[in-house]
């Protein structure tokens, strides 16, 4: 884990570049004047704003709307599997990206290691799926907040008016300097985590029998219904809807690009968030289990805030008003997540093309930090799928691109898993002392490396199975059809189809560690920040759980 000595660092430039001979200090500044050929982000993320943001990050649709779906797909005993199972992954690819990002928190991330360390091809179709995946969830959130917002409306509002509504908030968010997107993404993960400790506790009153039609819940959905419906069929349903809900967590890694201290904010978030992830989520689906039965035809039977187990569990009870609070707080869940899916789309197109992978033209960053020409074709192919989705046979073509979305997100993982081993080789290969706390200022590891990207690799294995195994097997005895198969196997060839045409079309090289680039993008601690460390780890332990808890 993290190395926390703290008589390794003092509060002084000479002590706090121990680990690097003049030299190698030179290489790393000619590195970065040649890195900011295209302009260079701002550090628009405070330490406190990453916290924030990193309790709140992916509480959207997904958790909300998707553990319906996957309650009545797998059954309780598959669903708390299934979520628990994602939930491991969340940590371990938080440990293996942390490692990287700490040492390198270039805005590109992953795509960026990928590129220099693995393959520029393999960079190309990670790129280009995460790319894809996180422009048609903007697609996906303007649908939704037209869903929610007829919750009140009843149709009086035009479905063309409420995206148009939603489209121009994440414009306006992006047409403004990076602090407003950092404050934006800060109150509203406030809102979230306000909104899921009511649920919590909602919940755990529920499951006591209170409410005017209450009762008590004493796990007779567990005895007396299939607890594994559909057997393995319902597992991989349920593992693929809390991989679309909660499983891609790189949202954090990109922050770290463009983070005031990566050191203190991504050490911070990679404890934090499986813990999130782990305790809030998995309370959240064990009291599903015991709440709603997994045969309520209302979890399938509906689009809106009705369609969430949470809201069938409190109109159960006859318990007024709190619908239209969930409903509330899940709009601006909605307006986050989409702002979160143009600030990560457009990072990753920026990162392609500074890498060359696609045009440079597109690298370009303006004088306020924002990558306007990856921003520009992020929107414009984001506002084209929203309305797309109007118009006849657009829903179809909407369900197409979520299942690329929840695809690309755990092949990424194995990519990220993949190239943390080749990070490693390069490090031996070149005698570097970057992770050796002994010789470098607070140096970070992942826990007990290889077991992180181990364990995510086996699982992307896994989860690659259940994407095949859904695809033969549709659920409820439906007829397995060419276009249902492809539905659910698209993300797979189209990532594995990228990366090799790529691969051979460009003629591109694998890295030897030897003599890979293990100088460019890494980050030095500045005097500032290991005072600011020194001073952290001089604090009893006490006093540093409560900055994982506090929300200011």
């Amino acid at each position: 884990m993290e190395a926390e000595n703290k008589s390794i660092a003092t509060d002084n430039a000479t002590e706090l570049k121990s680990g690097l001979d003049l030299q190698n200090t030179a290489s790393i500044q000619e590195a970065e004047i040649k890195d900011s050929r295209n302009g260079q982000f701002h550090r628009s993320f405070s330490p406190r704003q990453i916290h924030i943001i990193s309790l709140g990050s992916n509480i959207g649709s997904g958790v909300f709307l998707g553990t319906g779906k996957a309650l009545a797909s797998g059954g309780p005993g598959n669903m708390v599997i299934a979520y628990a199972l994602v939930c491991t992954c969340v940590w371990a690819v938080l440990q293996t990206l942390g490692e990287m990002t700490i040492a390198f928190p270039t805005p590109g991330n992953y795509i960026d290691y990928a590129e220099r360390w693995v393959d520029p091809a393999l960079a190309f179709g990670a790129g280009f799926a995460e790319w894809l995946a996180w422009v048609a969830i903007i697609a996906l959130e303007a649908i939704f907040f037209d869903l929610f917002v007829q919750f009140w409306a009843r149709g009086a509002l035009p479905v063309p008016a409420s995206i148009t509504i939603f489209l121009v908030i994440m414009l306006v968010i992006f047409l403004l300097p990076n602090k407003i997107f950092a404050w934006f993404e800060y109150v509203t993960s406030v809102v979230k985590i306000f909104l899921f400790l009511l649920i919590i506790i909602l919940s755990l009153c529920l499951v006591a029998g209170a409410g005017p039609g209450g009762y008590v819940h004493d796990g007779a959905y567990w005895r007396d219904l299939p607890a594994f419906k559909n057997g393995f069929t319902g597992f991989a349903n349920c593992a693929l809807l809390c991989l679309a809900g909660v499983g891609d967590q790189v949202f954090i890694g990109i922050m770290g690009g463009e983070a005031e201290s990566p050191r203190f904010s991504m050490a911070h978030a990679t404890k934090l968030v499986p813990y999130r992830v782990g305790i809030v989520y998995m309370l959240s689906v064990v009291f599903i289990t015991l709440l709603v039965p997994s045969n309520d035809e209302r979890l399938l039977g509906g689009s809106d805030v009705t369609a969430s187990p949470f809201v069938i569990s409190v109109v159960d009870a006859n318990i007024p008003v709190v619908p239209d609070i969930i409903n509330a707080a899940m709009i601006t869940g909605i307006l986050a997540i989409g702002a979160e899916s143009i600030y990560l789309s457009s990072r990753i197109l920026r990162t392609m093309a500074h890498k060359k992978l696609i045009p440079e033209y597109f690298a370009t960053v303006d004088d306020k930090g924002r990558p306007r020409w990856a921003l520009a074709i992020t929107c414009g192919v984001g506002v084209f799928l929203s309305y797309l989705s109007l118009s006849a046979g657009g829903y179809e073509l909407f369900i197409w691109l979520v299942n690329i979305s929840s695809t690309a997100f755990f092949v990424n993982w194995l990519i990220i898993g993949y190239t943390s081993i080749r990070f490693h080789a390069a490090l031996r290969a070149q005698s570097s002392p970057l992770l050796h706390p002994t010789t470098t200022p607070y140096a970070w590891t992942s826990y007990r490396w290889p077991l992180m990207p181990a364990w995510l690799l086996l699982v992307s294995l896994l989860l690659t199975a259940c994407c095949i195994q859904a695809a033969v097997q549709p659920l409820n005895g439906a007829k397995l059809t060419p276009y249902y198969f492809f539905q659910y196997i698209i993300g797979l060839l189209l990532i594995v189809g990228g990366t090799g045409i790529y691969k051979v079309v460009m003629r591109t090289e694998w890295r030897d560690p030897a003599k890979a680039d293990l100088v460019t993008g890494r980050r030095v601690l500045t005097v500032d920040e290991v005072r600011g460390l020194d001073e952290y780890y001089r604090l009893p332990r006490w006093r540093r759980f409560l900055g994982y808890v506090q929300l200011w």
